[in-house]
Formats: C-alpha cells, structure tokens, sequence
C-alpha cells in the first residue's frame, strides 16, 4: 500500500488529476485505460457516477498498481470512509469540512477540500487538508491564484473547473501544486463518442504542459 507522502507526491507529479464524471460507470475503465496511455495516472471518481464505489473498486483492481483511483464529491466523513473502503487513494471535496480530512487521515489517506475565497483556504488548511481545491475557478483564473499565494503561500492550491490547455501553464506559473481538470479533458464528446484515442491525446498535451512547470518543483519536498 502506497504512503500518505507517496500518495502526495505522485498527485503532484505529473500534477494533472482528471476529474470523470460520466452517466454511464462501465465507461470508467476504458476511460482509465486512456488516461494512463497519455500519462496522467491520478483519476478522480466523482460519487455522482451511478455505482461510483463499484466503479472506484472495479477501477482500483484493475488500475491501481499503475494509477491513483480517488474519489471525488465527497461530502461527509461517512462517504469518505466509503471510499476509501471501495480502494480510493484520495479524496476530494468541493467543501470544506474537517470531518473529511479526519477520516481520509485515519486510514492513511491524503484530503483535498474545497475553498473559494482566503478564509475558506486558510481554513481548509488549518483542518488538515493536504491541498486546497480552489473551485470553481473559472471565474477567478491564475491571477486569483498569484494573489492569494502572496500572503498564504503555503498552501498547495488544485484549482478546479474551467482549467483547459489554454490556461494550464498560467496555472502552474501562479504556483498552483497540481491541476484538476475535468471537462476539458474527459469532455462530453469524448464521451458521447467513445473517443478514447482523442482522451489518450489532450491527456498527453496537458501532462506535456505540467512537465514544463513542475518537474522539478517538489524535488526535495514534503520529505
């Protein structure tokens, strides 16, 4: 079983965590198997997937020894527990709430919980969160980042939604630790298609982005 700190250090490198949403559960698989083919080995499972923990569980025997399976849209402590009991190696909440982190915590787990404004931030990292899921970003951008790292730049900020090949690097260059990328990526028409190859491809350009920025960032690290 992987480490908390292995966990970490892996989400952040190559730093792109794909965020799938899908309607139809017995597309995880192959969504995953492209994924990985483009390089990107941290996947988030949203539990609004019908049969999300099978899908997280069926994804983790099958995917696990070379990617990270996590759960996304977690709530409450219990649906994190859930989780975690179904194989994910991380958890991810568009809120803040403390019970969260203490669960994913009490099993070894990294927690990332979700914020919008400093306050929010600076309390979901005083709770224990490991990042910072700063969402929805679309309306803030990599200049709301930069201004929020100048006076707390401790804090390993993930922004999520609306994050696209056009404004990762900004992204990454205002200091971002990772990438949650969701749409942009696993896109509907790659969906409604069954475009894996066009998945495997933008999971390769955006990989190819955060390699320019974070490949040497953490060396050294959260050791």
């Amino acid at each position: 079983m992987r480490s908390h700190l292995e966990i970490i250090s892996q989400l952040t490198r190559p730093g792109i965590i794909a965020v799938v949403r899908t309607d139809q559960p017995e597309q995880v698989p192959p969504i995953c198997q492209a994924l990985l083919a483009g390089r990107v080995i941290a996947i988030e499972i949203t539990l609004t997937v019908p049969n999300a923990l099978q899908a997280i569980r069926e994804a983790t025997r099958q995917f696990g020894a070379k990617a990270l399976i996590g759960a996304g849209t977690v709530l409450n402590a219990e649906a994190g527990r859930a989780a975690i009991a179904a194989g994910a190696e991380f958890i991810v909440s568009p809120i803040s709430r403390p019970e969260i982190v203490e669960a994913a915590h009490g099993a070894g787990r990294p927690a990332m919980l979700g914020a919008y404004t400093p306050t929010e931030a600076q309390t979901a990292h005083e709770a224990g969160a490991d990042f910072i899921k700063i969402f929805p970003a679309d309306r803030l951008g990599p200049a709301y980042i930069r201004a929020l790292r100048a006076p707390l730049p401790h804090l390993w900020m993930v922004p999520t939604g609306g994050v696209d090949l056009q404004n990762a690097a900004d992204y990454l260059k205002a200091g971002c630790a990772a990438l949650g990328v969701g749409g942009s990526l696993v896109t509907n028409e790659i969906l409604r298609t069954n475009n894996w190859p066009e998945l495997t491809r933008l999971a390769e350009a955006f990989v190819e982005i955060a390699d320019r920025y974070l490949a040497s960032r953490f060396e050294g690290s959260r050791q």
